[in-house]
């Protein structure tokens, strides 16, 4: 068994344990969280995560405010995702992308801590949750949780 193995069998979950792993609403709600002020991460706990979501099809992603503030990107901008994909350190961004790959394939969530370096400042680190949405059978789109740890 490769480490790769290793590392899908410690981090993804299948789509049927979704509710078992985290329940987006309650974990946090964005609409709400983006209209708090400051929108600084840092001046209120809630800012330190944020939601998230990639449609496949084109790989354009929608950001909540809490996303923005962790990349340190400007909110309102479109994300782009290899600019974002970017700022994970190299050793985060091969384990993302397979397991990335593997819950596309497999109709999998997955959990990983990464270490992003945010545009402008230092590297920091992050949990990813992400689970699929699927639809006629495939993984149309990816959304979940990015939460600074």
């Amino acid at each position: 068994m490769t480490s790769f193995d290793l590392d899908v069998l410690r981090h993804s979950w299948p789509i049927w344990e979704q509710s078992l792993q985290f329940e987006l609403g309650f974990v946090l709600n964005a609409a709400v969280t983006d209209l708090l002020n400051p929108p600084q991460i840092g001046d209120l706990s809630l800012h330190h995560a944020g939601c998230w979501e990639c449609d496949l099809s084109d790989d354009s992603l929608i950001w909540s405010g809490g996303v923005y503030d962790l990349f340190g990107l400007p909110r309102g901008i479109q994300p782009n995702r290899d600019e974002a994909v970017g700022l994970y350190c190299e050793d985060s961004r091969t384990k993302m992308e397979r397991l990335r790959a593997h819950a596309i394939k497999h109709l999998r969530g997955f959990t990983l801590d990464v270490e992003i370096r945010p545009a402008g400042d230092e590297r920091r680190r992050m949990r990813l949750i992400a689970a699929p949405i699927i639809a006629n059978g495939r993984v149309a789109r990816l959304h979940g949780l990015k939460l600074a740890i």
